[in-house]
């Protein structure tokens, strides 16, 4: 099922997600609909608190991006920890589904190591790079309660205003089913 992304505004995209355990009831059918939702949303990245969901899962699908390591990137990532992160940070422009239609460079660190447990709760601690480095850490970022935003300066977001304001209520264009805080 094709679930609501939740826009900019809502306040459960400012929530610090809750740690799950395998009997979090209907886990299996949620993550299904996060990744139904991703893909009818053409994201690359999901997380449960964009669909309403205050907790540490998020899903990651980067094979839509040519070039990208490792090859056929799909993960399901439960409690996530960032081990580490290490290297020069890096501009790339990000956008957002939480944020349709504003872009902006953010600097992130090329690579990081991350313990988490799959959709079968087996624990795993893997290293990544590049894009999937970042796509990791935009999508970990919305568990922490951060969006891509706030990793821009203050003045830009501030020049933002306006679009994220309107894009709360509802005036923005999307192509895919979201909630608004009103409209």
């Amino acid at each position: 099922m094709i679930l609501p992304v939740y826009a900019y505004g809502h306040p459960t995209l400012r929530k610090k997600g809750e740690t799950i355990d395998a009997n979090y009831p209907n886990l299996d059918q949620l993550i299904e609909n996060m990744y139904e939702t991703m893909y009818a949303s053409n994201g690359i990245g999901l997380a449960a608190p964009q669909v309403g969901y205050s907790i540490r899962l998020f899903i990651v699908d980067g094979s839509p991006i040519e070039g990208i390591e490792p090859l056929n990137f799909k993960q399901t990532f439960i409690n996530p920890v960032i081990v580490k992160e290490w290297g020069e940070e890096w501009k790339y422009e990000e956008g957002c589904l939480s944020i349709p239609t504003i872009r902006e460079n953010v600097s992130r660190q090329p690579e990081l190591t991350i313990k988490y447990f799959d959709e079968q709760f087996v624990e795993h601690e893997k290293s990544y790079k590049g894009m999937a480095a970042r796509i990791i850490q935009h999508e970990f970022d919305h568990i922490e309660g951060k969006l891509f935003i706030d990793h821009i300066s203050p003045l830009k977001r501030n020049l933002l205003k306006g679009k994220l304001n309107n894009i709360s209520i509802g005036n923005v264009r999307h192509d895919y089913k979201m909630r608004f805080l009103k409209k």
